[in-house]
């Protein structure tokens, strides 16, 4: 008979018959009391009262019994605590009993009853049980350590069990180093200060070694606890990596997926040149896909662990394209993951394969689904340019089917390919027209509303189209009517005569008859412009727009390196990092990926700077950029004030940028000056730091003083944008003294007078060190070279990019706003040669991590030219030698708020074919070096 038979009710006074049961003579009649005992237990009957018959059925060598009974315990310790101190002398007795499995048992139970005052009770049979001759006790006690700890922290820190614990993971035994594993990293997790899994190549080693031998759920803790680790090198990383390979083909999925974790953290080390790489990213392939041949919860799981994969590293599955094809019978959630993985492999090789696919995702039946692909064929023609003509021709067929939510969807992608591509698909306007009475969606009705503002000029009947939008704008959603407001508008600048009235008609209805206050602002903005310069109120509206562009669903890289961290959790399914769903401390560390480092790194440890080099090397850190406008909107601009720079570490972060898009916004356009694109470091190999040692015995090369490079003068304000007003100029330093030298040139019919200036805060703090000098009154086609001296005692606030400065303007016909980028040469001070012991040590100080390298290409110079020539600009050379061939330079310069920057220069001389210089920088603020290094090739190469 089963036991359902306790389950069964029982008569009234059953607490009483337990009760005598339970003291029964007979062994079997007890069973069966502590069995109904649990039963009641279980269905929720309070059974409290039999506390002390229960444990007084502890004294039995029946296993099951005991079971029992500690089962019993677990439950009612917690309500009846003294009662539990009855069952310590058992438990210290079953501690020592000769059969492990109740050794074992009795130490779980202890972990499990959470009472304090028995806890210290514990401590001394735990400890025996910790270092017992049988595995299986040690690692249940191991387990025990970390439910303690989650009671009493102080205790098992002061009973040294977390040292006992650290000393199991060098057991024999594989379980009971994956189970002290487990309990470290579960200690760990609930203090992410202490340092208890301080893991090392020696550890790393006996977890490898115990990982091929424990449980699937044991290879899981050491799979977790080594992605936690940071090798020191990248043939570490590939040891380790070739050890957990043979993971990747478990029947386990969670095993898989913890490898995989491993792999794609440790594969940030490895030098994609390497052959090995190669073969892993092959390796990683098949039991990805294997996954998704499990029942459709796991496939969710594993879809929404390879959508991350995927936009880390598309190389792993780029041939894996039919796998992610979707099945007839696969549920929604399934299918559109599998849609979402299809677009972000979609390439030019297999897209002809996506867009039959997804043509016929598109005749289904699933609402849903028919959408998402729908909308997926227009991401396909946006990622991949070769195949947008083939996507709009799809498209196109699927609007002639005329099924209403497939022709909305289209509508609504076939907006984004013309934001994508301009001017090149217009000619299929007049086919969407001809569905715009079947829209009844606001996002397809703001799509088509925008088309035809945009392109008003090409349909004949534009004003009818809006005009009929018109007629229900109170009915609208607020999208429709914002796009509304916006067409209209659009199609007055490009057609005004004939749309006068219709352009009044939606102002006073976004102004007046209106309580939405976005589209009030926006109508008021509209009229305003309007009414005041037609000609500006044209460069606003109808400005040439930005492409959008090729993935804008990515998930941003630094929270995708995190996720990356978290694959096989739950994390990694929501897409978000623990800290945003997990409340209280547990789980909120947040983690990264290994820096990148090459294979010839030197690996020698920095070491500690001698007494010369003083402690404040450290820069201020820059206060990061809060609203772009800043005050300049309301700037004062009177002559500067002389006098102490005002506190910069208080900026106020909370500002808003009323104007979205900060100054460039307002003076974007055509002929703005926009900066330049980063250069892409290229990627040398070797590191530049090997053998400074050597430095003691070198000659340094010293060039003669010239005077710092200056740049031809841009135009940085055009005419056009100034009401005549035209500023071109450049920066300059001489003998310790900036300046910027402007030419202001008259271009309107006035005379112009009472010039000011001032600069937004920014990056280092650059202020006019004197008022705008225009002596005489600036007549129309007049020019005037005016050199206002600059210093860096402004306020500071980090700019994007960082030498970015914002100016404003003012004369007596208005304020101006422009943006320009200064070149940094002109912040190197004078005082920035270092001498060689110290260049040496704080070159050792500052951490790998730090250091950036640059090719600088076609510079034909010697190290005698390239020396004297940055000399010039404040770059000293503090020594030089030679190696195999190659002159190497030693540099030293310094900005003005005291930031050092090192240098390593490698020369190739008297080789025409090889004209490159390879450029090494060390810095303790990473985030300057890319503008040094423009530095350094724009002084060599003018």
């Amino acid at each position: 008979m089963t036991d359902s038979k306790y389950f069964t009710t029982t008569k009234k006074g059953e607490i009483f018959e337990l009760k005598a049961e339970l003291n029964s003579d007979k062994k079997e009649k007890k069973k069966e009391a502590v069995k109904k005992v649990i039963a009641s237990m279980t269905v929720g009957k309070d059974v409290s009262a039999l506390f002390p018959d229960v444990v007084n059925c502890m004294q039995t060598d029946n296993l099951e019994l005991k079971k029992l009974v500690y089962l019993y315990l677990m439950n009612y310790a917690k309500s009846q605590p003294d009662m539990a101190i009855m069952a310590v002398n058992t438990f210290v007795k079953d501690c020592e009993d000769p059969n492990p499995l109740i050794r074992a048992l009795a130490v779980r139970t202890m972990g499990c009853i959470r009472v304090d005052k028995i806890t210290e009770y514990l401590c001394e049979p735990l400890r025996k049980c910790l270092k017992d001759e049988d595995p299986y006790v040690r690692k249940t006690a191991a387990v025990c350590v970390a439910k303690l700890h989650d009671i009493n922290a102080q205790l098992v820190e002061d009973q040294g069990f977390l040292d006992t614990l650290k000393d199991l993971i060098s057991d024999s035994n594989p379980m009971v180093v994956a189970n002290a594993v487990a309990a470290l990293s579960e200690i760990a997790e609930s203090h992410p200060s202490s340092n208890l899994l301080d893991l090392n190549p020696q550890s790393i080693n006996k977890l490898l070694t115990a990982l091929n031998e424990c449980t699937e759920w044991g290879q899981i803790f050491i799979l977790d606890c080594l992605a936690n680790y940071t090798p020191k090198d990248d043939r570490e990383a590939q040891s380790i990596c070739e050890r957990v390979t043979p993971r990747l083909s478990h029947a386990n999925s969670a095993v898989v997926l913890s490898a995989v974790k491993v792999l794609m953290k440790f594969m940030e080390m490895l030098s994609k040149d390497l052959d090995y790489y190669g073969t892993l990213l092959k390796k990683l392939a098949p039991p990805l896909v294997t996954l998704l041949s499990a029942e459709p919860e796991l496939q969710y799981v594993a879809l929404r662990n390879i959508n991350l994969i995927v936009q880390k590293r598309p190389e792993i599955l780029k041939h894996e394209m039919k796998v992610f094809f979707v099945k007839y019978n696969d549920p929604i959630y399934v299918k559109l993951e599998k849609l979402d993985i299809m677009i972000r492999l979609a390439s030019q090789a297999n897209i002809a394969q996506v867009l039959a696919e997804l043509k016929e995702y598109a005749t289904e039946v699933d609402v849903d689904f028919v959408r998402k692909a729908v909308r997926a064929i227009g991401r396909c023609a946006i990622k991949v340019e070769q195949s947008a003509e083939r996507c709009v021709s799809t498209l196109l067929d699927l609007i002639q089917t005329k099924v209403n939510y497939v022709v909305q969807e289209a509508i609504v992608v076939i907006k984004d390919i013309f934001r994508k591509y301009p001017n090149k698909y217009e000619s299929v306007i007049a086919t969407l027209c001809e569905n715009l009475d079947s829209l009844d969606e606001p996002e397809a009705r703001a799509a088509m509303i925008w088309i035809v503002g945009e392109y008003a000029e090409r349909i004949d009947n534009a004003d009818e189209l809006l005009e009929s939008f018109l007629e229900g704008f109170h009915d609208e959603s607020t999208q429709v009517q914002l796009q509304l407001l916006t067409a209209i508008v659009k199609l007055f600048l490009k057609k005004p005569t004939e749309t006068q009235e219709l352009v009044q008609q939606v102002l006073s209805l976004a102004t007046q008859d209106s309580d939405n206050p976005d589209l009030r602002d926006r109508g008021y903005i509209y009229w305003r412009l309007l009414s005041t310069d037609p000609v500006a109120a044209k460069e606003v509206v109808l400005a040439e727009k930005p492409l959008i562009s090729e993935e804008t669903d990515l998930i941003e890289p630094t929270l995708l390196d995190e996720l990356i961290c978290y694959i096989g959790t739950l994390a990694s399914v929501y897409h978000k990092p623990p800290s945003a769903f997990v409340e209280g401390g547990r789980g909120v560390v947040h983690k990264s990926l290994p820096p990148r480092t090459a294979s010839s790194e030197s690996t020698e440890s920095p070491e500690t700077a001698p007494a010369g080099v003083p402690s404040s090397e450290q820069p201020d850190v820059i206060p990061a950029q809060g609203d772009l406008l800043g005050d300049l909107l309301n700037l004062d601009l009177g002559p500067p004030v002389s006098g102490p720079p005002l506190a910069s570490s208080s900026v106020q972060m909370g500002a808003v940028d009323l104007l979205g898009g900060g100054l460039d916004s307002l003076i974007g356009g055509p002929n703005f000056v926009t900066p330049p694109a980063a250069a892409v470091p290229a990627n040398l190999g070797a590191p530049m730091g090997s053998g400074l040692s050597d430095l003691f015995d070198l000659t340094s090369g010293v060039g003669t003083l010239s005077g710092s490079y200056v740049a031809p003068k841009a135009i940085w304000l055009p005419a056009m944008k100034a009401k005549g007003l035209e500023i071109s100029g450049t920066f300059t330093r001489q003998v310790g003294s900036i300046s910027m030298d402007l030419q202001l040139t008259n271009k309107a019919l006035q005379v112009m007078t009472d010039f000011a200036i001032q600069f937004n805060r920014n990056s280092f703090g650059l202020a006019p060190a004197a008022p705008l000098q225009v002596h005489a009154p600036l007549s129309p086609n007049q020019t005037v070279e005016i050199s206002l001296p600059l210093n860096t005692v402004g306020s500071v606030m980090k700019m994007e990019p960082l030498n970015n400065l914002q100016v404003a303007v003012k004369n007596n016909i208005d304020v101006f706003y422009f943006s320009t980028l200064y070149p940094l040469h002109i912040l190197f001070v004078e005082d920035g040669k270092m001498d060689r012991q110290m260049f040496l040590a704080t070159w050792k100080d500052i951490p790998n991590e730090n250091e950036a390298q640059f090719q600088i290409r076609d510079c034909p110079l010697n190290a005698e030219a390239v020396s004297s020539r940055l000399q010039s600009s404040n770059i000293f050379t503090v020594a030089k030698r030679n190696v195999e061939g190659q002159d190497m330079l030693y540099q030293s310069l310094k900005l003005t708020n005291g930031i050092w920057v090192l240098a390593e220069l490698r020369i190739q001389p008297g080789n025409p074919s090889f004209t490159h210089l390879q450029l090494s920088l060390k810095c303790r603020a990473p985030e300057v070096s890319q503008h040094v290094y423009q530095a350094y090739e724009t002084i060599l190469k003018n």
